[in-house]
């Protein structure tokens, strides 16, 4: 065996593969969270440090499901954020961690630095590579879509059921609708319907990779099933025929058969024939045989009375009749048909047909399971050019923490060795890593796939890279004492505590954990309160049998369990019971007590036991569905209700159920008032108005209020699970409404969920955060802790189902390999799959026992099933733990067991269960609720992100901020007035002139958007050649019903290139097409700390056009980001100018387009404001930007180009540039943060 290594988390090795076991409670997330540090910092010693420092996105963290990714990612982050504290001298390190001694470990000259880089890794977090196993996978097939030959566009079905059952329904119409009468009646006797077939087959498709075997023999690859079920068909017909044959013999010479039976009476044998001198008896058994003569079924002892299945006393013959020997020829001829053996070969070559109609169907759809994820990365990474792909993957994640290894299964192994391990070895670099941090004690989900082998297959691969956390810092030294106890005590029985002990040595050893303690202890009635205790239940005095049964040993021990807890939390209100710290005592309260449970009816059992005392509870469970409730089906019937308002069968359904509670007198009431009646169907139509309105959400809602259910229902015991159930499925079928088309749609989907409630989305959610007792499965408590625990039903346990139509899974220790029997009553498989159950129920024990802090509780009992009379207790991890799976089948030898287990340990206590009482408890009345408390400051100034459409659209309110460029520039254009608003010309314009052109927002932008594409395939470029110009135009204008300026915009476009542009301070002018260096469309961003829109425009005008009048600006604050897009940004000998297109009409010729009608418009529509603002964005980019800076030299201006007056004396160019003074003023305004 390997040999295991204490884990030093400062020298643990960051590379190689690695495997860390961390037992319950011993810092597995502050570990993982350590190593992350030592990674991103480059830590460690030469044989320990990777290669390099690494990033958050370098460093993949893998766990099993989405709220533990969240969790995990938060944790990182926050020690992240600690350490650089630590590193910069801002905090200390708490006592006894280790961040003291990683930073003693760096140079004191390099704190700052790491500091530095701590802080980085913590902002980086959300882009972490902190992921579900099943999300990685879905990224790495879209990531490297080249690679893992994957399709570049797929979608992700998180509910394959629908496409299940179709590929079902089409591979029962392809095979078995063509089969003939006697094929189709033995598959009937096989599978009477499709669901039948899918609830044989389903097991089969959730373990692809399992060996299938029927009565121990593997069952060939190439089985043909259906040459079998033909054959059987036509066996089954003629035995069929010679029943018939049989029947008729029988019927020919029924007197003289019967008088043939009677004389042979006397020598009949006693044992077969049980009361045969019975008269009434054996007249029964001759006219059971008269009546199959006629037709009826055989009866079930017709073997008896053939020629060779006669038991006669010896030497005696048997009676000798053709009718006799038909009948052993018929039963011979049937006896050829193995129905069970023919389901499960069926069932068999079904599921393969299925996996492989499913593949197809989802490769045609383009869609992946979550299951496909893993299995395509597989096989991409095993298959040609998988090498390739594991080095793209290596070098983007070079380290991976795998967190819960022990719940992973042979394929997501195979995936990580593939890309991390090396030519089959361990490691071969220190530029690799795969740490792989889990417990095999608290494998527990092989329901999910989850196989612990694996993890053991991982343990054997590591070598001596094996590691184990070693100390509790979960519970008291107490609890931690009695728990080793307890799993010493198991460790010593044969098959040790975990069941997987052999010659060979023991993979899965209980190895005691050291406890770091607690500070504080347990008090229950002033005293000390033991670490474990052991409730016995036994059988009243005077029972006749030394056990009890299953239902007595629930039902006494959910009452003795909640009479203890109401005498816990009495002593808490009286001071005596609550956990000590010091000289003060914290009271006991219900939300520091959790009971843990197997499933809902042990839930159920305990929560009514607590409830008859006072006690209130939430129930956690991670498998019961929230279509599986009352709730659900009621939700149904109201939905169709107000789906069809008029029938009335519908509406007293509706009516009628638990959710809305009408009493009988009042149903009995609206059957004789027709008024009533009409009253309550016009409000359900009236509901269903609002369905189709405003949606099903809404509609339910008022539901609810208009029979005041919430506050009925929140007045009842369960209420709030009831209202919590209700809100859930009203949520989810507002979602699926979005997807259907119509009510009736809606209904079906209910009802098809109502009838197939799985899906994860579909778990019962929590119905009250408050401080209340929880009820927890064990397997949802996994991972969590609480202060005192009860586990009144521990001593349960549930068998492998056994039927002859169920699948046994076990696995194969000679192939290495899991193997599902097909037949439920195979004895050998039947012992293989119960090993196994109790292997995995002593791991749910261990699970249970560890989540404790300060106080067990546990329920034992000889328990025994059914009609048992000695107690099975050693069938139930208990009994392992008790005797090694030795019977305890006595009252002595239970109660010898139990002592043996307590003795030795002092925190473990043995003591008759509590007697049930009526006693009951009641929280103590909340406070009175005093007056509202007030503001004592004005609260803050509105936070927005504002721009110059904004600033000049909105009135007193803040606007929408634009987008993108386009939709700022369609902002801007609406801005503009109206064209019935535009200065009146006494000329109309020229036909087919640029004045001519449609006026308004549409056409503004229409230009606009073509200047920008010119831009963006270059001016120049776009004069040179034309074509491309005239194409894009034509499609535009196309679609705008323009197509007779297609030819004008042509002329236009690339003279609009051209303009000569005069900038004031040039030499010579510049065209667009002439430009060298420029940018579009360029976005920026700048903040305001407070600013008013009054002292923005007080500034504008004071510095602008000679203070000339212009409209004001509406008054608003600007708190927040301003945002803009500048249509055009270049740069001409060695200055920067903001250029800006614009289509306003002025006038119907190029007259109109003079400096002072351009400066009027520049007024009238404030662009005043807008050239102020993207002269100042700019004057800040170039500020940022250039060395030598200077707004004098280096900022040009901004220039206008109104289009329309291209051909007017001023080219419809407007320049202008702000003074030096007004950027300034602006600065200043927009940098002050007003107190």
């Amino acid at each position: 065996m390997s040999r295991v290594q204490a884990l030093d988390p400062l020298r643990f090795p960051l590379h190689g593969q690695r495997l860390i076991e961390a037992s319950a409670g011993t810092g597995k997330t502050y570990t993982i969270a350590l190593l992350y540090l030592r990674l991103v910092l480059g830590h460690g010693e030469a044989g320990t440090a990777f290669a390099r420092a690494l990033t958050p996105p370098e460093i993949l963290v893998v766990t099993f499901t989405e709220a533990a990714t969240q969790e995990l990612r938060e944790r990182i982050r926050a020690r992240l954020d600690e350490a650089a504290r630590v590193f910069a001298g801002e905090a200390e390190a708490a006592p006894g961690d280790v961040l003291a001694a990683l930073r003693a470990d760096f140079a004191p000259d390099r704190w700052p630095a790491c500091a530095h880089r701590l802080r980085v890794a913590a902002q980086w977090m959300d882009e972490a590579a902190v992921a579900t196993i099943h999300g990685w996978a879905w990224r790495m097939l879209r990531e490297h879509a080249f690679d893992s030959g994957s399709l570049f566009r797929q979608t992700l079905q998180t509910d394959l059921a629908e496409l299940q059952q179709r590929v079902l329904q089409d591979h029962w119409r392809r095979h078995y609708y063509p089969l003939a009468a006697p094929a189709a009646q033995m598959l009937l006797q096989c599978f009477a319907h499709p669901e039948a077939l899918w609830k044989a087959v389903e097991p089969l498709l959730r373990r692809e990779d399992a060996l299938l075997q029927l009565q121990g023999n593997a069952l060939a690859g190439d089985d043909d099933a259906l040459a079998a079920l033909h054959a059987a068909g036509a066996a089954r017909q003629r035995a069929d025929a010679l029943e018939q044959a049989a029947r008729a013999a029988w019927a020919a010479a029924r007197a003289d058969l019967e008088r043939l039976w009677h004389a042979a009476r006397p020598h009949l044998s006693g044992t077969s024939y049980r009361n045969k001198d019975d008269d009434a008896v054996f007249a029964g058994w001759l006219q059971a045989l008269a009546d199959w003569s006629a037709g009826a079924p055989a009866p079930k002892n017709i073997a008896l009375f053939g020629l060779a299945g006669a038991r006669l006393k010896k030497n005696q013959a048997p009676p000798a009749h053709p009718a006799l020997q038909a009948i052993d020829a018929w039963l011979e001829a049937g006896e050829g048909i193995d129905i069970d053996a023919l389901r499960a070969r069926l069932a068999a070559q079904a599921a393969q047909a299925l996996r492989e109609g499913l593949a197809a169907e989802k490769l045609r759809r383009a869609e992946l399971g979550f299951d496909d994820l893993l299995q395509q990365l597989d096989r991409a990474l095993h298959g040609e050019g998988g090498a390739a792909l594991a080095a793209r993957i290596r070098a983007q994640f070079p380290l991976a923490l795998i967190d819960e290894f022990q719940d992973t299964d042979p394929v997501q192994y195979r995936i990580f060795r593939r890309i991390y391990a090396v030519d089959g070895g361990e490691r071969a670099d220190r530029d690799r890593g795969l740490v792989m941090i889990g417990d095999p004690k608290q494998a527990i989900y092989g329901f999910r796939g989850a196989d612990i082998r694996t993890y053991l297959r991982a343990r054997r691969d590591v070598g001596d890279a094996l590691y184990a956390l070693d100390t509790n810092h979960r519970s008291t030294g107490a609890v931690v004492r009695a728990v080793n106890h307890v799993f010493l005590h198991a460790e010593a029985q044969p098959r040790a505590a975990f069941r997987f002990a052999l010659d060979t040595g023991n993979p899965v050893p209980f190895v005691p954990v050291q406890a770091r303690g607690r500070a504080e202890w347990l008090q229950i009635d002033g005293q000390p309160a033991n670490a474990l205790t052991l409730w016995s239940l036994e059988p009243p005095a005077g029972a006749d049998k030394p056990r009890v049964g299953s239902a007595e040993y629930r039902s006494r021990m959910a009452e003795a369990s909640a009479s203890a807890v109401v005498h816990w939390l009495r002593g808490a209100d009286a001071g005596r019971t609550g956990f000590v710290h010091g000289d003060s005592l914290q009271p006991l309260r219900p939300a520091d007590i959790a009971v843990l449970v197997r499933s809902g009816s042990e839930a159920d059992a305990v929560r009514t036991a607590l409830n008859a005392r006072g006690l209130r509870s939430v129930y956690l469970s991670d498998r019961a569905s929230v279509f599986a409730t009352p709730e659900a089906q009621d939700l149904l019937h109201w939905l169709r209700a107000c789906a069809a308002p008029a029938d009335e069968a519908l509406l007293r359904s509706a009516l009628a159920t638990r959710l809305l509670c009408v009493p009988l007198a009042e149903l009995a009431r609206l059957r004789e008032d027709e008024l009533a009646w009409e009253a309550l169907a016009l409000r359900f139509r009236a509901l269903r108005e609002l369905w189709q309105r405003h949606g099903v959400l809404p509609m339910l809602h008022q539901l609810l209020h208009d029979f005041d259910l919430p506050a009925r229902w929140l007045a009842e015991p369960g209420g709030e699970r009831r209202l919590t159930n209700v809100l859930h499925l009203a949520e989810w079928l507002q979602r699926r409404a979005v997807e259907l088309d119509g009510e009736h749609a809606l209904l079906r989907a209910l009802a098809e969920r109502l009838a197939h409630p799985e899906g994860e989305e579909d778990i019962l959610r929590l119905e009250s955060d408050a401080a209340l007792i929880k009820v927890v499965t064990i397997h949802k408590s996994k991972g969590l802790e609480y202060p005192l625990v009860v586990l009144p039903f521990i001593s349960a346990w549930r068998e492998v189902r056994s039927g002859k139509q169920e699948t046994l899974g076990f696995h194969d220790d000679a192939a290495d390999q899991r193997v599902l029997e097909l037949d439920g009553q195979h004895t050998q498989a039947r012992a293989l799959a119960e090993e196994e159950r109790l292997a995995e129920d002593l791991r749910l024990l261990y699970v249970a026992l560890t989540r404790a802090r300060h106080g067990l509780w546990l329920g034992l009992a000889p328990l025994a099933p059914g009609n048992a009379g000695k107690p099975q207790l050693h069938r139930s991890a208990l009994g392992h733990v008790l005797a090694g799976g030795e019977p305890i089948d006595d009252l002595a030898g239970y109660r010898a067991r139990l002592a043996a287990l307590a003795a030795g340990c002092d925190d473990i206590a043995l003591v008759p269960a509590p007697e049930p009482d009526d006693a009951t408890w009641q929280a103590a009345p909340p406070p009175p609720v005093g007056p509202a408390r007030q503001p004592q400051r004005a609260g803050h100034a509105p936070w927005w992100i504002a721009s110059y459409s904004a600033l000049v659209q909105q009135l007193g309110a803040a606007a929408a901020e634009p987008e993108d460029a386009r939709q700022d520039q369609a902002l801007e254009e609406a801005e503009l007035a109206d064209p019935a608003d535009a200065p009146e010309s006494p000329r109309a314009p020229a036909a087919g002139s640029w004045h001519a052109f449609p006026r308004g927002a549409e056409p503004g932008s229409f230009l606009h958007g073509l200047l920008e594409w010119c831009a963006l395939q270059g001016f120049a470029h776009v004069v040179a050649q034309p074509q491309a110009l005239r194409d894009l135009v034509a499609r535009r204008c196309a679609v705008r019903g323009w197509e007779a300026w297609i030819d004008p915009l042509c002329d236009w476009v690339p003279r609009w290139l051209q303009l000569p542009l005069a900038l004031p301070g040039h030499a010579s002018p510049v065209a667009l097409d002439g430009l060298a260096q420029y940018q579009t469309e360029l976005e920026f961003w700048f903040p305001i700390h407070r600013a008013d829109t009054r002292a923005i425009d007080a500034l504008v005008t004071a510095h602008t056009f000679d203070a000339a009048p212009r409209p004001a600006l509406a008054n608003t604050r600007l708190a927040g980001m301003l945002k803009g897009f500048m249509d055009l940004v270049f740069e001409h000998e060695g200055r920067y100018w903001v250029a800006d297109y614009k289509s306003n009409w002025l006038g119907a010729d190029a007259r109109a387009y003079d400096a002072a009608a351009m400066q009027q418009a520049l007024l009238a529509h404030r662009y005043d404001v807008q050239y102020l603002l993207y002269v100042f964005a700019l004057h800040r980019l170039l500020g940022a930007r250039l060395p030598d800076y200077d707004y004098d030299r280096h900022v040009g201006g901004a220039l206008y180009l109104f289009l329309r007056g291209a051909e007017a004396d001023t080219r419809g160019v407007f320049a202008t540039k702000p003074p030096r003074a007004l950027i300034e003023a602006l600065d200043t305004l927009f940098r002050h943060d007003a107190a």
